[in-house]
């Protein structure tokens, strides 16, 4: 005989369903979690590998600068300081372009890694590209315009993504900042 259809039986049954839901989720977030966490720090240390020089270790920070945190690296070989490396989200014309930029000791433009992007595929998305981003390698802002040639600068743009290519110049520019704060700090903890 079929349970009889009322206002307490169809809450209970709502209620049974969301609390087996809930505590398969629950189950499923705790499996996941350290996995998860795994991966975005083997993520991490390869990231870290491709735009810093050689380094056997790296520790992480967190430095404020105009009311935005930036996730720094600070990268060694025994207690010789080799490398800094700096998260730097800006906004392209997708959405938020967030950077990996790596600095050697004198404060070159070591590399740059794209960790993510929301950007036009096949214009804005060759941001990833060897031929755009390789131009950022061994990069000096002491010698050269951190802009596009349009701006000024001595970075080629990506073929109509002039936008783009300027967020991509900021988020290193901004990095570049990130990093005096950071060695300005390194050197008054001495």
């Amino acid at each position: 005989m079929a349970a009889k259809s009322s206002f307490k039986n169809m809450t209970l049954c709502l209620l049974t369903i969301c609390l087996v839901c809930s505590a398969l989720l629950a189950l499923v977030s705790h499996l996941t979690a350290e996995p998860i966490a795994d991966a975005q720090q083997k993520k991490t240390k390869a990231t870290l590998a491709q735009v810093l020089p050689d380094f056997e270790k790296a520790e992480s920070e967190v430095v404020s600068m105009d009311g935005t945190d930036f996730v720094c690296y600070t990268a060694s070989v025994d207690t010789s300081v080799v490398g800094y490396a700096i998260v730097s989200p800006v906004i392209g014309f997708g959405g938020t372009l967030e950077l990996m930029v790596g600095f050697d000791d004198a404060g070159r433009v070591w590399s740059t890694s794209v960790l993510s992007h929301n950007e036009t595929p096949g214009l804005g998305a060759n941001c990833t590209d060897p031929s755009f981003k390789g131009q950022f390698d061994r990069f000096d802002p002491a010698e050269k315009v951190l802009q596009v040639r349009k701006d000024g600068g001595h970075i080629d743009a990506i073929t109509a993504s002039t936008i783009t290519s300027r967020a991509y110049c900021k988020a290193v520019e901004q990095a570049c900042r990130v990093y005096q704060v950071l060695t300005v700090k390194e050197e008054s903890h001495e």
